[in-house]
């Protein structure tokens, strides 16, 4: 039987939950994480590159990143990157190491990221499903070559929706979480 594994489906669909939990993670939510730098990238040494390659980022203090560059000569390039993304943030530099402290998120301001961590969802749901789809494909082909039963191929789509199930029940788990996470004051 081949073309069709239940393993790689559930690996795929936990592919959509990765990426889902990896957008979150660039929603700033009042509180400092590390991760919310990922996307600025740095011009650096004739060419582009994430800030992580051109210094260390930590969060010290729940509502405070710092990140201490590595070359002297890149503190300038970093916090002027830090200041002109767009997620508003004010860096203080102080030597090699540059200070960014979290502002407090007003009501507005949480409500539009509850609205971008929908859209994000959202994304992740239609993934799994895309995923799902093409399971099911796989298996009427395989069921209309006559390479399975119909028996079996029914059994093999009932794993494929309950894996899709789970990972929409999992996708809608993060939501409610990071929801939580934003709303929080």
């Amino acid at each position: 039987m081949s073309g069709y594994d239940l393993n790689d489906v559930k690996r795929r669909m936990t592919g959509a939950v990765s990426a889902l939990k990896n957008d979150f993670s660039t929603l700033r939510t009042g509180r400092a994480s590390t991760s919310i730098l990922d996307p600025i990238e740095i011009e650096a040494y004739g060419s582009r590159m994430p800030i992580s390659q051109v210094a260390t980022v930590t969060a010290p203090e729940p509502r405070l990143l710092s990140v201490a560059v590595w070359d002297r000569s890149m503190v300038q390039p970093v916090e002027k990157a830090i200041r002109e993304s767009p997620l508003g943030l004010n860096p203080q530099t102080e030597g090699q190491t540059i200070r960014i402290r979290m502002p407090e998120l007003n009501e507005q301001r949480r409500k539009e990221m509850v609205k971008a961590a929908h859209k994000y969802t959202e994304a992740a749901r239609v993934a799994a499903r895309h995923v799902r789809r093409d399971a099911l494909d796989v298996l009427k082909k395989l069921e209309k070559d006559g390479k399975m039963s119909e028996d079996e191929a029914s059994r093999h789509s009932g794993d494929v929706q309950k894996a899709t199930d789970s990972t929409i029940a999992e996708i809608d788990a993060a939501l409610v979480q990071k929801e939580k996470e934003i709303m929080q004051v």
